[in-house]
C-alpha cells in the first residue's frame, strides 16, 4: 500500500513539473519619448555677477591753496574737456606776474645792450656771462608765475558729468580738498571676476550680456558688451581674475556702481548635432545614447558610443562614429528603464521641455 501512494505521489509530481513548463512571453514594447537629433548652434555662457563703472572718472582738486572766488559749474551738468569749473582768487599772483614782467623785461634789455657793447669790445665776457644768466633766471620767474596764475582756474580733464560739489564760494581749498568727480560716461565699463579654471576661454573681444535690476525698465532688454581686459593674475583668496568690458548699446538708465549680471560668452559651436542631457548614459564602456530604429514597423533600442563635447542649458554636443543627424534619441530615463539593445520600444514625442530646448 505504501509503494503504491509513493509511486501516486511520483506521478503526481511530475504531472505538476509539466505543467509548470510555458511557451516564452511576447516582449512588451518600451514606451520611450524621442525627438529628432539635428543641428544647431550651440552656445556656452557663464553667470557672473559685476559693477558697472565709468569710462574715465576723476576727483577734481585744486593743485593750488587759495581762496574759492567763484563756482562755474552746476551739479550734473554736462562739460567739455579744458572747461573752467572753478577760480581761485588769484589777485596776489596777479600782482606777481606783474614784478616778473617788469623784472624780464630790464633783464632782456641789459642783455641786448651788453651784447652790443661786447662786439665792440666794451663789454668783458663776464659782464655777458652774468647779464644772460639774470635774463634767463627773469625768464624763468615769469614762467613759473604764470604757471601759478593758470592753476588758479580749475578744468574738467576730459568731457563727462559733473557730480557733487563739496565746497562753496569763499571756502579755503587746498591739493588734499575734494572739490567734486568728473565721469565720462560713453561708454560704460563693467568689472566682473571669472574663476581660473574659465579663463583660458576669455579674450579681449570676449562677447558677453548684461542685466541690471537696478535699471528699470531697461532691465527687459539686455545690454551687450566685449571684453577688452584680462588680469595677467589669479587673486590667491577667490581662485579668480579681474576682467573687464565696454559696454555696446548702454541704457541711459545705467548709472555708475549698479550691480550687474554677466551672461558672459564662453564657446559658440555652430550647427553642430546636440542631444538632451538627459538622454545620456553613463556606463562603464563610456557615455552611450539610446536610439529608436524602425524595423519595418516596430521600433528597437540601438546603443550608440558617443563622445561629448559642449554642455549647454540641458542640451550636449555629440559625437559618434555614425551619422547621428535626423536620427531618433531616447531623451530621457536611459538610466531607469529596463533597455537592453534590440529590445521593442514605443516611441512618442518628447515632452514640451525638450522641444523648447531643441529650438534654442
Amino acid at each position: 500500500m505504501p509503494l503504491i501512494a509513493g509511486l501516486q505521489l511520483l506521478a503526481g509530481c511530475s504531472s505538476d513539473s509539466n505543467a509548470s513548463v510555458s511557451p516564452p512571453a511576447v516582449q512588451t514594447a518600451q514606451p520611450v519619448e524621442v525627438m529628432k537629433i539635428t543641428r544647431r548652434d550651440l552656445v556656452q555662457t557663464l553667470s557672473l555677477v559685476g559693477t558697472v563703472m565709468p569710462n574715465e572718472s576723476a576727483q577734481i582738486q585744486s593743485e593750488i591753496a587759495g581762496v574759492v572766488q567763484r563756482i562755474d559749474f552746476a551739479e550734473g551738468q554736462q562739460v567739455r574737456s579744458g572747461e573752467v569749473l572753478l577760480k581761485i582768487e588769484d589777485s596776489e599772483l596777479v600782482a606777481q606776474e606783474a614784478q616778473a614782467e617788469v623784472a624780464y623785461d630790464l633783464a632782456r634789455i641789459t642783455l641786448e645792450r651788453v651784447r652790443d657793447l661786447s662786439k665792440s669790445r666794451n663789454a668783458s665776457q663776464a659782464d655777458l656771462d652774468r647779464s644772460t644768466a639774470v635774463f634767463n633766471s627773469a625768464r624763468v620767474e615769469l614762467a613759473l608765475v604764470r604757471s601759478r596764475l593758470a592753476k588758479t582756474e580749475v578744468k574738467a580733464p576730459f568731457d563727462g558729468v559733473v557730480g557733487a560739489r563739496s565746497i562753496s564760494p569763499g571756502d579755503y581749498v587746498n591739493p588734499q580738498t575734494g572739490i567734486t568727480t568728473v565721469d565720462d560716461l560713453s561708454p560704460l565699463k563693467v568689472a566682473f571676476e571669472v574663476p581660473e579654471r574659465y579663463l583660458h576661454k576669455v579674450r579681449a573681444g570676449t562677447a558677453f550680456a548684461l542685466r541690471s535690476d537696478g535699471s528699470g525698465s531697461a532691465a527687459d532688454a539686455a545690454t551687450t558688451g566685449k571684453v577688452y581686459f584680462v588680469s595677467s593674475a589669479v587673486n590667491q583668496d577667490t581662485r579668480s581674475s579681474l576682467v573687464k568690458g565696454v559696454l555696446d548699446n548702454a541704457s541711459d538708465a545705467l548709472r555708475p556702481g549698479m550691480f550687474a549680471n554677466i551672461e558672459l560668452v564662453l564657446d559658440v559651436r555652430r550647427q553642430t548635432l546636440t542631444v538632451p542631457e538627459a538622454s545620456i548614459l553613463n556606463s562603464t564602456q563610456g557615455p552611450q545614447i539610446v536610439l529608436a530604429r524602425a524595423r519595418g514597423d516596430d521600433y528597437t533600442a540601438a546603443f550608440i558610443a558617443v563622445e561629448l563635447g559642449l554642455r549647454s542649458e540641458g542640451l550636449v554636443e555629440v559625437r559618434a562614429s555614425e551619422n547621428l543627424e535626423n536620427q531618433s534619441v531616447v531623451t530621457a530615463g536611459v538610466g531607469a528603464l529596463a533597455l537592453y539593445p534590440d529590445s521593442p520600444l514605443s516611441p512618442r514625442p518628447a515632452a514640451q521641455a525638450y522641444s523648447a530646448i531643441s529650438q534654442h
